[in-house]
């Protein structure tokens, strides 16, 4: 295939996830819902596809009965879809504790959504003393223990070392097609974004398949004209508007710091005594979060190093609205940039977003900066 056509194919399951699940269901296969950080090599091991659930670019009608109207939309928005069937035929939801708003939803989503099992991840905040990684570990035996009683096979540590080999190489080629497609500014936003999250809705072998073939498609394409580089964080960067609006300004993602799409795959596993152990250390090696415990906030100084390394201009800041988190974070971020040259944008997002005149005059003028 061509690039633009497996970059098609990527569009088509990113677009329409719920194709996919279908598709998984009519192989007979189980569907558990995942999301930040949940540990999807468990599920895999176990015979089922970890899927996705971070929500949809929707009206929340719904929702707003279990739900204050400032709370994060993401986790919104999943509960909305859940109340409208999109995820029936799933068998559980894996929901981290990770920050406030994770942890009404866990609460929420068992009586919103009965239909469908909560299972909640605890994870410690002090995930870096041996302490913190026993208590990762007991976080993951419950999990196991529940996924087992909804009638899972039984949990195999040597199903779960092969998995753990079949992550590797997904973060490995993710990481790879991630800088290749920072030197090819032909590929849009929208298409890149596409390849980061179609992976949530695809076992990690097949999605795997479909990275190398782009891989090799692209080595084997000239690059176009050069665009305005800039890098991206927060914790997502998947809504169509804002990405077609970068596009049209002709400013090219070549890094991010995205929840959804790079920070996926910066740790790695270490050589354990069990695979089991080996995840936990994956856990407690990550770093550079927003809801990951740092007190030097080494996030920051990642962030002006990832940008300057990648030859990137500016960073534009996605910041969730009402991602108390994300927010302490901004200024720190913004004086960080500043002060390393770079030019910062900030654009608050919502799911429920329908209007997109005011972050298109942002980004205009962060074109404009960028340029001068």
């Amino acid at each position: 295939m061509s690039v633009k056509e497996i970059l098609g194919r990527f569009h088509e399951i990113a677009a329409d996830p719920k194709a996919m699940k279908d598709k998984y269901l009519s192989e007979g296969r189980e569907i558990v819902l995942v999301n930040y950080y949940t540990p999807e090599e468990i599920v895999h091991s176990m015979g089922a596809v970890p899927m996705g659930a971070w929500g949809a670019d929707v009206k929340i009608n719904e929702a707003k009965k279990y739900f204050p109207t400032f709370i994060c939309s993401i986790v919104q928005s999943a509960v909305e879809l859940g109340m409208k069937g999109e995820y029936a035929g799933a068998k559980a939801f894996i929901i981290p504790s990770l920050c406030d708003s994770l942890k009404v939803m866990g609460q929420n989503w068992k009586v919103a959504v009965p239909s469908i099992k909560f299972i909640p991840m605890t994870y410690p905040q002090n995930r870096k003393p041996e302490y913190g990684a026993q208590f990762t570990k007991a976080g993951y035996e419950r999990v196991i223990s529940e996924l087992e009683e909804l009638g899972l096979p039984r949990f195999s540590d040597e199903k779960l070392k092969a998995s753990l080999s079949v992550y590797e190489e997904h973060n490995r080629v993710m990481n790879e097609v991630s800088e290749l497609m920072a030197s090819h500014p032909e590929i849009s936003n929208q298409e890149r974004s596409d390849v980061f999250k179609s992976a949530f809705f695809m076992l990690k072998e097949e999605h795997t398949a479909l990275v190398k073939e782009l891989i090799n498609a692209l080595k084997e394409q000239k690059p176009g004209t050069d665009k305005l580089k800039i890098m991206t964080s927060g914790i997502i960067c998947d809504a169509p508007d804002i990405l077609k609006i970068l596009d049209e300004n002709g400013l090219q993602i070549v890094c991010d710091d995205v929840c959804t799409e790079t920070r996926q795959y910066r740790a790695s596993y270490k050589e354990k005594a069990t695979a089991l152990d080996s995840l936990v250390s994956k856990f407690c090696d990550m770093d550079q979060d927003t809801l990951l415990y740092d007190a030097d906030k080494t996030r920051i100084d990642y962030i002006v190093e990832k940008a300057k390394k990648t030859g990137a201009k500016g960073v534009l800041l996605l910041l969730t609205k009402f991602c108390d988190p994300e927010e302490f974070d901004a200024p720190m971020i913004r004086k960080a940039c500043e002060k390393a040259g770079l030019s910062v944008n900030i654009i608050e997002i919502d799911r429920q977003m329908v209007n997109y005149e005011q972050a298109r005059t942002s980004i205009e003028t962060f074109r404009d900066l960028l340029n001068g």
